[in-house]
């Protein structure tokens, strides 16, 4: 056997959070889009430049682009839509508001408390205090006097800034040095200490890429997923028994697929000069019809998951194994030229859920032999590609430090390697690495390898009939010529966002009780925007939850996505 020389790392980091913003003020309902550009994009971008050997795919949502991107405008312009911001900015006489205190309490403790509230007396002293009211924020708005709320916005704030930024601004040092007694004017010196971080992300992202140590990707525009819109029944590839809603079909689900597709590369040109070449689909989530609209939008390459390849190989009527099929590029049969790459799960998933349990240089050590032993097990002239895929903010709260010493370590051993090298797809495509075929796609994503996180469930075929209802209204309006230009223009707007996978993702028992009821709410919002856009009276079914059972007890307020 003749041992592979070299071992090829794509690191894939999807970056992504839903829109979160509703009405006709477009009011930010839930804060999530900036603590991750505090904490997580801020960070991922601090790992590149203090390893610039390390090369990467950055992946980046374009709904999040354009977040982060109004998140700047609210900033420079003064006018905020956010109302976790805005408490940040108001004045001491402003915080005495009892809604604004109510919704403070509501917020500013949601999060992973071992790591961002546990390790801070003054924080953890908040908490015992709220929790000592018996959690009852009527009476701790009412009782609590205004200093409780300027320390609890202050430490929030505080808590979700990335390791990087703590480690270079005397403006947080001195701040988590004071603990308590947070002044306008420390909440005020924090307000423009976030505006410059988030005035300079993106920026970083673009310098990144520009010298060639990233490769930046895009994903449909809103998040859609898109074998189900294409055809719901592609949920059955998969599972043949899964429940399907009772609509049979999303009207024009190819379309809107292709829609998704076109503005996601319009959004990538506009931030970063010049048009994504490959596509990281909503989930990680193909089939043959997804794929080739994929294709027929331009990609060089997409991605999925392993458990997708191995049940695509075993449905061709072959079987899969680990070290000949997983790590190389793939076509399949008549979806054009797109390369598919397939995630190594097993690593993926050691990141994102149980190297933060280990020492940071253990879990580097244990990642890197990993990768040598897939390149002393590789086949015969073959140089393995290993895809390791994954989100770049929600795993990073479980870690200590924001995995600021995992990321060292790792980078520094990867770039000290000799027979290990961080590529990305584009230099990949460039190499013209054969590909080898496949008749057929089953439908599947990356979690469990099919689609039921979005579709079966009682609640997720009731949230797809809504959606269908929605669309069919969508569709009569557009045809009748009732609506102007500027009107058709604002209801695809709230199309696009209703069209998310990420409403489906949140339904089912499985999730936090409190966070299912949140996008549910959210969900219906969307819809009735999208009704109002079209200047129709929504439907009474929208004033009722869609959830079906009460979901899972919530643990410590923390939205961890299970990928």
């Amino acid at each position: 056997m003749i041992m592979a020389d070299r071992l090829d790392l794509v690191f894939l980091w999807h970056m992504h959070q839903p829109d979160y913003r509703t009405g006709p003020e477009r009011t930010f309902a839930l804060p999530w889009t900036l603590l991750h550009a505090l904490k997580d994009y801020t960070d991922m971008a601090g790992h590149f430049e203090r390893h610039p050997q390390i090369r990467s795919v950055i992946n980046f949502v374009p709904t999040l682009l354009e977040q982060i991107e109004d998140y700047r405008q609210q900033l420079a312009g003064g006018s905020i839509r956010d109302p976790l911001l805005a408490a940040l900015a108001a004045t001491d006489e402003a915080l005495a508001d009892p809604g604004r205190r109510r919704f403070l309490l509501e917020t500013c403790f949601l999060g992973n408390h071992e790591r961002l509230v546990e390790p801070y007396p003054h924080y953890r002293r908040l908490h015992q205090l709220y929790l000592a009211a018996a959690g009852e924020p009527d009476a701790v708005a009412h009782y609590f006097a205004t200093p409780y709320f300027a320390d609890l916005v202050t430490w929030y704030f505080l808590v979700w800034f990335g390791e990087t930024e703590r480690r270079r601004s005397p403006l947080l040092a001195r701040l988590f040095a004071q603990g308590t007694h947070f002044c306008e004017a420390d909440r005020w010196a924090l307000l423009a200490l976030v505006k410059d971080v988030l005035d300079g992300l993106l920026p970083r992202y673009r310098r990144l890429a520009e010298a060639g140590q990233i490769e930046l990707s895009t994903t449909p525009y809103a998040h859609p997923l898109a074998p189900l819109l294409t055809d719901l029944g592609s949920a059955r590839e998969a599972l043949p028994a899964c429940p399907l809603p009772q609509s049979p079909r999303y009207p024009g689900g190819r379309e809107r697929v292709s829609r998704h597709l076109a503005l996601a590369k319009m959004v990538a040109a506009k931030h970063w000069g010049h048009s994504a070449s490959g596509i990281w689909p909503a989930e990680g989530a193909l089939s043959d019809a997804a794929l080739a609209l994929i294709d027929q939008a331009g990609a060089t390459w997409t991605a999925s998951s392993e458990s997708v390849l191995a049940q695509s190989l075993r449905a061709n009527g072959g079987d899969y194994q680990r070290a000949r099929d997983l790590y190389r590029p793939w076509r399949v049969a008549g979806a054009g030229a797109a390369r598919i790459y397939f995630r190594d799960e097993r690593l993926s998933d050691l990141i994102g859920f149980e190297y933060a349990r280990w020492h940071g240089r253990d879990a580097a050590a244990h990642l890197l032999n990993e990768l040598e032993s897939i390149r002393r097990a590789a086949p015969d002239g073959e140089t393995p590609i290993v895809s390791i895929i994954l989100d770049g903010e929600n795993a990073w709260e479980y870690y200590p430090y924001n995995g600021y010493y995992f990321f060292n370590d790792l980078f520094e051993g990867l770039a000290d390697h000799p027979h290990l090298r961080t590529t990305t797809y584009a230099v990949l495509s460039a190499e013209d690495r054969e590909a080898a075929d496949l008749p057929h796609l089953v439908a599947g994503s990356w979690v469990h390898g099919n689609l039921s996180t979005w579709i079966g469930d009682v609640s997720k075929n009731r949230a797809w009939d809504l959606l269908c209802m929605a669309k069919q209204s969508y569709d009569q309006m557009l045809s009748s010529g009732r609506l102007s230009p500027e009107q058709a223009d604002i209801a695809e707007k709230k199309l696009l966002g209703c069209e998310s996978s990420d409403w489906f993702w949140w339904f089912g028992d499985y999730n936090p009780a409190r966070s299912v009821a949140s996008f549910d709410a959210l969900f219906r919002e969307n819809l009735r925007d999208l009704y109002e856009s079209l200047g129709l009276p929504a439907p009474a079914s929208l004033d009722q939850a869609i959830a079906h059972g009460a979901g899972h007890p919530e643990a410590g307020g923390a939205m961890r996505r299970a990928k």
